[in-house]
């Protein structure tokens, strides 16, 4: 008994061959930066984000103070909601009295940041924050080299402290030519 569903589906014929699709190739090239939301975002939400930049700004969100004490591990919403969640903050545990405290201004802070009620509680899991390094600020040492006696003296009437730092480092390394 032959069925008519099973009969074999018809060859490609020789000359016309199906190329499954290629993307197309080449355009402007884009900076990682602007790829990593994208990448992240299936990641970040398997784990309770909705938003990837609630754990990337999250210093301007709270401060660089409670940033530096505490990370954002999830956020949990009720089946079918997205409002009225709960986060899951990482805490060091030196400092969990404090953000206890302050646990009231980070809701706000948060629904500030997402426009409307997400987060209606906060739960704190006491671990090890570890600093971002893309945080910290990198100030170079001021060099040990003296400043050369002519420009010396006009350089400390510059008010803007990191301006005065980078016109001293070039002040060094002129005089390091006039020596060489």
């Amino acid at each position: 008994m032959e069925r008519d569903s099973e009969k074999p589906a018809p060859k490609p014929k020789a000359g016309k061959l199906a190329r499954p699709y290629e993307r197309p190739r080449g355009g402007e090239a884009r900076a990682v930066a602007d790829l990593v939301p994208q990448i992240g975002r299936a990641a970040f939400r398997r784990y309770g984000f909705v938003q990837s930049s609630v754990v990337s700004r999250w210093p301007e969100i709270v401060g660089e103070a409670h940033a530096r004490v505490c990370v954002p591990e999830s956020i949990r919403f009720p089946p079918g909601e997205k409002a009225d969640g709960i986060m899951q903050l990482l805490v060091q545990p030196a400092h969990a009295p404090l953000i206890q405290h302050v646990i009231p201004e980070i809701i706000e802070r948060v629904n500030r940041f997402f426009g409307y009620k997400a987060v209606a509680r906060v739960k704190m899991r006491q671990g090890t924050v570890k600093p971002d390094p893309a945080q910290r600020s990198a100030v170079a040492p001021p060099s040990l080299k003296p400043i050369p006696m002519e420009l010396g003296d006009s350089l400390r009437d510059i008010g803007d402290p990191e301006l005065r730092i980078v016109l001293e480092s070039l002040a060094r390394s002129l005089g390091k030519n006039e020596d060489g």
